[in-house]
C-alpha cells in the first residue's frame, strides 16, 4: 500500500502504544501513514462514515461498522478493574437517577452502552447529556447535569472535582459477564485485505513493544497531547489501560469483545454481520 489513514485519540494509552509507528521509528505498513488524533466519539463517527482505513473505536461503535470492518488482536484497551466510572455530587444510587440529567462521553462508545444496560437493569430512564469526555466533571460540578459517565483520566481524577463514585460500570460488567471490560479496538478497513491487515498489526505490535522496551521515548509525544495532565495521572494512566490485551487480545478478549458487540446489536434491536469479526491469525 501507498498510503494509510490511521485515527487514534491523544490520551496516553493510544499515544504510548502508537509512537514509534507514527515517529517512523518501526516500519510502517505503507510508504506514507496519514495519522489524525481525535476523540474517541469523533472517531467513532469517522469509523461509521469510512473516513479512516485504520482507526480506534469504541467496542460498542464496533457493532455498527462490521460490515465495512474487522478488528485487529493488537493496539486495543481492554482488562479488569479499568471501566468507566459513573460520578455525581451527592451520594446516591443508580435508581435515585431516574428522570435525570446524565452526562456522557458520546452516544457510540463503550461507555454509555455500559451506562444504558445498567438502567435497563435497573429499570430506570434518564435524560442524556452528549458532550466530549473533559467536558463531564466540569459539568456535573457546576450542576448542569445530574450524574455523568467519566472516562479515560477521569477514572483517576473525578475526586479532585468534588465528585463522588456511584457505580463502576466495569465492576459491573465483570460481574455480569464474567469477562474483562472491552473498551476500545483497532478497526481496519475490509476492503485492504488479510495481508494488509495482518502488517498493520504487526507494525502496532512492534511500536507498542518499542515503548515498553524505551519508556522514556514517547513520554514528549504523550504529554504533547495529554494537554495538562499531570504526570502521575499520566503514569497511572498508561499502566492502567495499556495491558499485555494491548499487545494479543487473545481468546479470553475476542470473547469479551464478541459477548460486548452482542449486547450493543441487543439494544439496538439489530445484528451482527455474518462475518469474521476479527482479523484471522497468520
Amino acid at each position: 500500500m501507498t498510503k494509510l489513514t490511521l485515527g487514534y485519540s491523544p490520551c496516553p494509552n493510544d499515544t504510548f502504544i502508537f509512537y514509534a509507528l507514527a515517529a517512523g521509528v518501526v516500519p510502517a505498513p505503507a510508504e506514507r501513514l496519514d495519522v489524525t488524533l481525535a476523540d474517541v466519539e469523533e472517531l467513532n463517527q469517522r469509523a461509521a462514515r469510512g473516513e479512516l482505513d485504520i482507526c480506534k473505536v469504541s467496542v460498542a461503535a464496533a457493532a455498527e461498522i462490521l460490515d465495512e470492518y474487522m478488528l485487529l488482536g493488537a493496539g486495543g484497551a481492554l482488562g479488569r478493574g479499568v471501566g468507566p466510572v459513573l460520578v455525581s455530587g451527592r451520594d446516591c444510587l443508580l435508581r435515585d437517577l431516574h428522570g435525570t440529567r446524565i452526562a456522557i462521553p458520546g452516544r457510540r462508545t463503550t461507555a454509555n452502552l455500559l451506562f444504558g444496560l445498567c438502567c435497563r437493569q435497573a429499570g430506570i430512564e434518564v435524560e442524556l447529556v452528549e458532550m466530549v469526555f473533559d467536558e463531564v466533571m466540569p459539568a456535573i460540578r457546576e450542576g448542569r447535569v445530574d450524574a455523568g459517565v467519566v472516562i479515560h483520566e477521569g477514572r483517576f481524577t473525578y475526586e479532585s472535582y468534588g465528585l463522588c463514585k456511584l457505580m463502576d460500570l466495569g465492576q459491573w460488567w465483570e460481574e455480569f459477564s464474567g469477562l474483562p471490560i472491552p473498551l476500545g479496538a483497532i478497526a481496519v478497513r475490509r476492503s485492504l485485505g488479510v495481508d494488509t491487515a495482518r502488517a498493520v498489526e504487526a507494525a502496532i505490535r512492534a511500536s507498542l513493544q518499542y515503548s515498553w522496551d524505551n519508556p522514556g521515548a514517547p513520554m514528549n509525544y504523550i504529554r504533547e497531547h495529554a494537554q495538562e495532565m499531570d504526570e502521575a495521572v499520566i503514569a497511572e494512566h498508561i499502566r492502567t489501560f495499556v495491558t499485555e490485551y494491548s499487545m494479543d487480545v487473545g481468546e479470553e478478549g475476542r470473547g469479551a469483545v464478541m459477548a460486548l458487540l452482542q449486547e450493543a446489536a441487543r439494544m439496538t434491536g439489530g445484528n451482527l454481520p455474518d462475518k469474521p469479526v476479527f482479523v484471522p491469525c497468520d
